[in-house]
């Protein structure tokens, strides 16, 4: 399960050393570590990270099968968690040493800024191979992070990132070794502590609203 740590004044949120797929218990766990990170005073920002082969892989589908009567329900968590991560009133910076796929690469773009493995590990939205559509929300959700020409080539195409081909088409903002992808996020993040606060998340707000609303309309979350 996901755990805060404090460095300095950046919080780091270790996502988790499986899969760190989107269960509900998993979601939960995160936005609690949003609700203190969002609660504390003074300079601070926010580095994601996580050990292992994944620095997420998505959707928890295992458990979306077997619990469709809550599929609504479910997308509309992974709608807010994007939304809040993209609204949070602090610098986000997404530490993604390993494989960064489908709804893991989303909340990747949620974050300020990304720094990526440079030699191993992909960034991927493989819907179109998996016979998964975006929703509405997700749609707004890359589209307003990416470019529109890499939005349309990552979106049709699944194409898998290494780090350095997400750097050049600004997927990401750093491709670095292995052993600096955590530190150098955490350098990042550092560097920008006193960006934290109210004018902050006012911002962001106002530079995401179509996208925010979009996440967040209870209308129909599947489109």
């Amino acid at each position: 399960m996901p755990s805060l740590d404090r460095q300095d004044n950046v919080f780091v949120l270790d996502l988790g050393d499986g899969e760190n797929r989107f269960h509900p218990d998993w979601i939960t766990a995160v936005g609690a570590a949003l609700d203190e990170v969002e609660k504390a005073d003074g300079p601070r920002a926010l580095v994601t990270a996580a050990t292992g082969k994944f620095y997420s892989n998505g959707l928890d589908l295992d458990w979306l099968l077997a619990h469709v009567d809550q599929h609504l329900d479910y997308v509309t968590s992974v709608h807010e968690l994007f939304a809040r991560m993209l609204s949070l009133p602090v610098i986000t910076v997404a530490a993604l040493q390993g494989h960064t796929f489908a709804a893991g690469a989303m909340l990747s773009l949620a974050h300020d800024f990304r720094v990526m493995r440079a030699d191993r590990g992909y960034w991927c939205l493989p819907e179109a191979d998996i016979n998964i559509p975006f929703t509405p929300g997700m749609s707004a959700l890359v589209q307003a992070r990416l470019a529109p020409q890499t939005a349309h080539e990552a979106m049709l195409t699944a194409r898998r990132y290494g780090g350095v081909d997400a750097a050049a088409a600004h997927i990401v903002d750093r491709a670095v070794t292995e052993d600096a992808v955590r530190s150098t996020a955490i350098e990042f993040a550092q560097a920008r502590v006193g960006k934290a606060g109210d004018t902050l998340g006012t911002i962001k707000a106002r530079m995401y609203a179509p996208t925010l609303a979009t996440l967040r309309d209870p209308g129909n979350p599947l489109g």
